[in-house]
């Protein structure tokens, strides 16, 4: 009884240690992985959206606290001029969420254009949510009605795709939700 007993406390004891250290591990390295998954996932995809820069999106982010939680803004500036933001948000697709970015100008009446920074979509169909003869449909495009042709709009569905496209098309129109309930803070945000 008594060795069981020092199992169990050797057992905890160790445990615990080891809980405790990939604890730090993990507070110590969660900014540099959030960086790198700025870096590599959103950077690619702000890219996409924004041609005429001279900053760095990524490391310019400011975050925004709305009642539905804080939402992070890439600015896009020219010669310390703010000239566009873009908003990350998801729509449901065919296998999961999508990711998409969104970029607009500064006054929210046309968009940038968009990026897609995550999915999970079938290979030749939803997939091509990324090549620009789909996301090309949205640079220039007027924030007034954003909608698949289907629906009334001008946005070109990938054929055989209809849950892709519509995914992105709403969260194309989540980012404007978005936008429109930050757009009078943005002139401040960046000192422009």
């Amino acid at each position: 009884m008594r060795e069981m007993l020092r199992m169990i406390f050797v057992l905890s004891l160790i445990c615990g240690l080891s809980g405790l250290t990939l604890a730090t591990v993990r507070q110590a390295t969660s900014e540099r992985i959030e960086e790198q998954v700025m870096t590599f996932v959103q950077g690619p995809a702000l890219e996409q959206i924004f041609s005429d820069h001279d900053n760095n999106p990524v490391k310019d982010r400011r975050i925004f606290n709305l009642p539905n939680g804080p939402v992070t803004v890439f600015p896009a500036l020219k010669d310390g001029k703010l000239t566009g933001v873009a908003i990350e948000t998801f729509g449901k697709g065919y296998g999961g969420n999508i990711g998409v970015m969104v970029g607009f100008t500064t006054d929210g009446s046309k968009l940038e254009g968009i990026g897609i920074t995550t999915m999970k979509e079938t290979p030749g169909l939803g997939a091509r949510l990324v090549e620009p003869q789909y996301r090309d449909q949205f640079k220039g495009h007027s924030t007034d009605k954003i909608a698949l042709k289907k629906q009334g709009g001008d946005i070109a569905a990938i054929s055989g795709a209809t849950i892709s496209s519509t995914g992105s098309v709403a969260a194309v129109n989540d980012a404007l939700k978005i936008f429109n309930q930050i757009k009078d803070k943005l002139p401040t945000a960046w000192g422009s």
